[in-house]
Parts: structure tokens; sequence; C-alpha cells
């Protein structure tokens, strides 16, 4: 797993800077320990290497790439440091220390914008040596990575969006594996050959959503640094700004619930606050960064904002922007409810990705009410019902449906999804007294995807209040998101998903609670009727659920300055609510809605192969510097003698970018599925990336040379072995053992022998 290979990558790097003398400017306090040592709990028919804590980055952090470990010293005193043999494979990762970091958010509605900008030292590196260093940037719900740039002693980085190229326009040996998403949401990126004692300056971009739960929006961006980064020489201050703005696009009050930091409040008007934290510290921040805020409103109240299009938009159509807010929902009746949980049971959801979403769907039969209805279908080549129709949610019948589920939920076979969906739509929705749900639940992707969509296009727009709802959560990167996507708006439902198996347990239940509060149904807008064309991002207005039902869309026409939303109570009555039209004053709502106009536009150009659609995202990627499925990302990289990076346009072609060295990072966009793993039965999860590249051919040479005689054999054991033997036998044996050094099978077999002794 990559994650693992990361851990050991930098435990190895800590265990490096044990080797480094910071002389007399060396600050009293101790360096950092590392955390300890955890032996691994699983068991193989061959001996397991005992695994390091977990390291995964939990704020934004540097790490130098270390191949040589002999260049590993103190920069500014070159101390002695006996010579290492051979080479770090996997290259060792040491944590570089931080000298400052300011952070400024921009929350509107329910997206937040984070600019970080941080400076770190290369403190572990010999003055007369370079090396690699990576960048990690641990991101917050739903985070997508806008910009990055990165400056050096000698040399300026930038990230740029491009159009996407074919693979043979694309230079091979810039193509490696050089920005990607790791576990944990968080982007790694690669900078090249940086002097030792270099001061690495970052300033880092991204986008985010903000969590809605029980009435109250949550920010929260990983901001926890561990021991490690702290500087231990004397002389450096250590400085920690957070700039927070509010702008809840409303013109409530807005009342501050929660903050972990200090924070001084700037500015307070209608809809809208300001903060700012700044303070000399001894110690980086140890939590996240996390502040609640809820707009004082108990009752359902909604909004349209308006915006003209800049000069450089290609879509020169007014935009606008409804938002409809739950409220408390104190009083509000609750809706009688039929579900059906559709569950993938193919072989590639065995272990967790099975028990997690089996966890979840008892969760949530827990919470149902006893007038609610459900069944459970188990899919994979074939189907599993758990009653032959739907059963009313008693103790009784949920003690036995979780017994069912334990019993039967058994992953094996293949995927097929067009049969369980006509199962379930033919449950639901007959009685016209409930409201019908669908929860599908899946990790893989299917040939007759556009065909489902086709099928059920026309039956679920055309039902009132009894037609099925359908929600869609897709586990890992194998399943066709944009699938999943396009059968939610169908369906006026929910789309979640879990890139990797560990965040199930909390993105899973969190769908269904959201999606079974219910506020208010088939909602409508009267003044979209009335203007001259309208564009919907979804192309229909969702149900209000437990969270903000929010809709971008683009249009021709004059709005009112009050328009009408109407939407269906529990009791059946039409709640009716008068709504303000504002300009968004202070609210960029062409960078707010563009994840929204994509996402949906990419759902549509992938279900109707419309290639003119996929020109229009790619340039709206291009123009508001937003990832899609039709732009990739370049990292632009010249030296500070050479013209200013600003000149260079985000439209013009790698080959145009002259004075510069581009290098092409990987696609991080979820793709379209992939069929032949889920034929496969691989499972689920972001794929595995090698997060270190080769130490050079003799690495490869060694690893394929005498693969196989190290798995058979311990040198040292062997070495030891050499004191049975008579004296020449014994010299030739270790001259040959010491020779194999060179291929770092000793530090492998020093660490096998350790675990040995421990077993023994």
């Amino acid at each position: 797993m990559a994650v693992d290979q990361f851990s050991r990558s930098v435990h190895t790097g800590l265990q490096l800077c044990k080797r480094i003398s910071y002389g007399k400017d060396k600050l009293s306090m101790t360096a950092p320990k590392a955390p300890s040592m955890k032996k691994s709990s699983s068991s193989s028919s061959s001996l397991s290497l005992r695994q390091p804590e977990t390291y995964l980055p939990t704020a934004p952090m540097v790490y130098a790439v270390i191949v040589d470990p002999s260049i590993v010293d103190n920069p500014d005193i070159c101390s002695y440091q006996p010579y290492v043999y051979g080479h770090c494979n996997p290259p060792a990762l040491v944590p570089l220390h931080m000298h400052g970091i300011t952070m400024e958010v921009d929350s509107y509605l329910d997206t937040a914008f984070v600019t970080l900008s941080g400076t770190w030292r290369l403190h572990c590196v010999a003055s007369s040596a370079t090396c690699d260093c990576k960048i990690a940037i641990p991101m917050g719900d739903q985070g997508s990575v806008l910009g990055i740039e990165v400056e050096t002693n000698r040399r300026s980085y930038s990230t740029r969006f491009v159009a996407s190229q074919s693979e043979k326009d694309v230079d091979k040996e810039t193509n490696i594996n050089n920005g990607y998403i790791m576990k944990g949401n968080t982007y790694m990126l690669k900078i090249s050959h940086v002097e030792g004692g270099s001061h690495i300056h970052v300033n880092v971009r991204w986008s985010q959503k903000l969590l809605y739960q029980n009435n109250e929006f949550r920010l929260s961006v990983p901001f926890t640094f561990p021991a490690y980064v702290v500087p231990v020489v004397k002389g450096y201050s250590m400085k920690e700004k957070v700039l927070l703005n509010v702008n809840s696009g409303t013109d409530k009050e807005i009342m501050c619930n929660i903050s972990t930091l200090p924070l001084k409040e700037t500015r307070r008007q209608a809809g809208e606050l300001g903060f700012s934290y700044e303070a000399n510290v001894q110690k980086w921040s140890t939590q996240d960064f996390y502040f609640s805020f809820s707009v004082c409103e108990d009752d359902i109240f909604a909004g349209v904002l308006l915006q003209s299009p800049s000069l450089q938009d290609s879509d020169q159509r007014d935009m606008f922007c409804f938002y409809l807010f739950p409220g408390g929902n104190k009083n509000i009746k609750p809706w009688r409810k039929e579900v059906v949980f559709l569950v993938d049971i193919s072989t590639s959801m065995q272990g967790d990705p099975l028990e997690k979403s089996k966890d979840a769907v008892i969760g949530c039969l827990s919470e149902l009410n006893q007038e609610d209805s459900f069944n459970i279908i188990a899919f994979n080549g074939d189907i599993k019902l758990f009653s032959s129709s739907l059963e009313l949610a008693t103790n009784e019948a949920i003690t036995n449906a979780s017994k069912w589920m334990n019993t039967n939920l058994i992953a094996e076979g293949a995927t097929n999804l067009l049969i369980p969906l006509k199962q379930a739509l033919d449950m639901v929705g007959k009685s016209g007294e409930s409201i019908p749900f669908t929860f599908l639940i899946t990790d893989g992707a299917v040939e007759d995807e556009r065909e489902i969509c086709n099928i059920f296009k026309d039956h679920l727009k055309e039902g009132g209040t009894n037609c099925p709802r359908i929600c869609t959560f897709g586990i890992g990167s194998y399943c066709n998101h944009y699938f999943l996507q396009m059968l939610a708006h169908m369906g006026r439902g929910c789309y979640d998903a879990a890139y990797d198996v560990d965040s199930i347990s909390e993105r899973l239940p969190r769908m269904f609670n959201n999606a079974l509060s219910p506020v208010l149904i088939n909602v409508t807008l009267d003044a979209l009727q009335n203007l001259d064309s309208t564009e919907l991002y979804p192309f229909r207005i969702p149900d209000l659920f437990g969270s903000p039902l929010i809709v971008a869309g683009r249009y021709h026409g004059n709005f009112p300055d009050i328009v009408t939303a109407r939407g269906f109570r529990a009791d059946l009555s039409t709640c009716v609510i008068d709504v303000k039209v504002r300009k968004a004053k202070g609210i960029p709502l062409d960078r707010v809605c563009a994840r929204r106009e994509i996402d949906t536009l990419t759902a549509h150009a992938w279900l109707n192969k419309n290639s003119q659609i996929e020109e229009k995202i790619a340039n709206m990627s291009l123009q508001r510097g937003v990832p899609s499925e039709y732009t990739c990302m370049i990292l632009v990289q010249s030296d500070k003698i050479k013209p200013a990076l600003d000149s260079v346009l985000p439209q013009e072609k790698c080959s145009k970018l002259e004075n510069h060295k581009v290098i092409y990072l990987r696609n991080i966009s979820v793709g379209f599925g992939n069929l032949k793993a889920t034929v496969d039965n691989l499972p689920p999860g972001i794929q595995d990336i090698d997060v270190n590249e080769p130490a050079g051919m003799m690495m490869q040479a060694a690893s394929s040379c005498w693969g196989m005689f190290l798995d058979r054999c311990c040198c040292m054991c062997f070495i030891r072995s050499c004191s049975r033997m008579n004296d020449q036998c014994a010299i030739v044996l270790t001259q040959l053992c010491t020779a194999l050094a060179c291929f770092e099978c000793l530090n492998c077999c020093c660490e096998l022998c350790d675990c040995c002794s421990d077993l023994c």
C-alpha cells in the first residue's frame, strides 16, 4: 500500500535526522522524538516487518526525498559524519522544519476557498548537495486543489491548467508519477534539485465544502502540525496567522458557535463576518482549524443571487444561484418513508467495504420510525432479498434484517445493476402515502450504465410525490461517479462517495441521515418558467433534505425583485416562500458555482457522448482554474533570471512555454469508472501509486536479480552462520555479503532479524 510505504519512508527519514549535529545553536529543548514503533497485527505466510506509526500528513508539509543518506547533514555547520554505504530504497522522507505559516479562508454559501502560505527550510541536507522535495497538501471535505506556487533559491514553480493532451503529445520522460492524491484527500507534488539550506516558499490554493448539521455550518481545515517540524536552531521566529471571512449569501444575522483559535472579530455586517488571528508561537498548531456558525433563522428561508458574466467568460448568459435553507426544523412533521437499500456484494466488496456498508445500513434502520417500511436487496451477478415485500420498521423486523445481512451478505461474484434497480423501483411508490427512497451502494462500473439512465429517465421525471428518490453512494475510484451523480439528479436525491475505505463509516451514515430528513419535496421556482431560457446545475431542483439546497444556473431574461418558491410538506400541504432576489455583492458566483456546473455538465457529456459539451467544460476549467475531466494540470519550472511566469497564459500549449520546463502532472479527476477493474473484482479505493520513484537503474537491477535470493535468505543470519565454518569459507562468504550491501539487502535483513528475535 502506498500509505504504508509513505509511513516507512518518513520513519526512515526521522531516523536519519538523528545523525545531524546542530552544535551550540541548538535550542535548549530536546529534539522532538519520533512516534514509537507499532508491530503489524496482520499475519501472512512470511514474516512481517514491524510497521511504524502512520505518518500521514495532517497539515501542509514539505519533505526532503533522501536517496543517498551521506548527504544528510547540517547545511550551516558541516559535522563529522561516518560514511554511509548504499542508498535508501525506497527513498527516505525527512519532514522539513517550518518557519512560518499564514492561512486565509474565504467562505461563501457552502464552499470555502483556502489560501495557505508557508516557509520551510531544507535543514537536513549539506549545503553542497541537492535533493528533491515533496509537498503534501491535506484538504478538507471534498477538497479540490486549485493552484500551487513554489519558490526556492534558484527556481520558481507554478501549476497551470491546460487542455488535455493525447499520450503521443506528452513527453514520456516528463510523464511521471508526480501530482497525485494519497489517502486522506492529500495532494502530493514533487519539486526537483533543491539546494541544502534553501528556504522553500509554498503558496497553495484549494476549495472545500462546509459541512451542515444541526442548523449550523462547520468548517474544518487540516492544521495539525507534528512536533518534528519545529525548528531546533536558535534565531528563528515562528509566526502563525489566520484570516477568516464568512459571507453566508443571506441578509440574516450570523451567530458564531465554536472556534479552535482565539479569533478576533474585525468585521460584522448582515450576513458577513471577518476574523483574524496572529501570534508568535513556540510550537505550531496541534489541532485542525475548526469554525462553526449558524444563520439565525428557525424557519425555512431562501434567496436568489444574480451576477453578470465577466468579459472573459465564454458563456455570456447571466448567472444565478438559488439557495433554500431548512432552518431549525424543530416543529416539522416527519415524512413516512419507504426505503430500499441496494448493497453491492460482488467479490471486490470483500472485507471492510462490505462490513462498513452493512454497519451503516443497520444504523440507518435503527433511525427509521415504526410507520416507515424498508427492504434490503443484495446484488452481484444475482440478487438476494431480505423480504419479498416492504416490511414495517419494527424492532423485530430490524433485528431480523441485521441477522439476515450478517448471514447472507457475503462478497462473491460479479456486478449487475439493472435487475436490482428495477426490482427496487417496482417495490416502492405504490401507496402514495409515503415518500419512496432507493439507496444504491456500489464500488464498481457496469457496461449498461447509459442504458440504465435512459430506462429510468422518463420514469423518474414524470412522478409526483410518490416518485422514487434515488440516492447513490460510490466506493473507491473504479465505479463511474458521473453515472451515480446522473441517477441521483434524475431521482431528486443525494450523491456522495468514499474514495478510500476508511471514510465509508463517516460519509455513508451522513448521507443516510441527510436524505432521510426531507423537509420539502418537488421544489419549484416560478421565475424559471418566465425567463427566456435557463440551464440548471443540477438540471432538476433536488428536494430539500436536512442540509441546504443550492442550485446554480445560467439564464436569458429578467429576474423580478421577488420570486416564489414552492414545495410539498409531509402533510402534503404546499409551502409557499417569497424569495428576495439580490445582486451577489462580495460573492464570486462564478467560482462558488464552478464545481456544480462542471460536474453536472460532465455527467451530461458522458451520458450523451457530446463533444461540444466536453469542449465547453474544458473552457470553463481553464477560465476559472478548476480541474475537470477534459483538462490537466502542469507544473511550470523556470529559473529566476528567466521571464516571469505571469506572462504565460493558461490557454497556451505546453510546446509554446518557451524558457520554461513543463512537467505534466497526473490527472486527479475521478474518471468514468474502470470496467476492467470491476470485472477483475479489484478491491475499491484510490489506485495504489508508487509514492517514491526508483532510486536508479542499479536499485531496480538489485531487486530483480536478488529478489528470489533475499526472499529465502537473511544476510545477517547468513553472516552469523559463518562463525561455524572454517576461516577460508567464512572470509569468502562475509566478503560476498558485504558486497551485497550496495543493494540495500543488509538493511532489510537487519529489520527482519529484529522481527525474528521478537517472535522467538
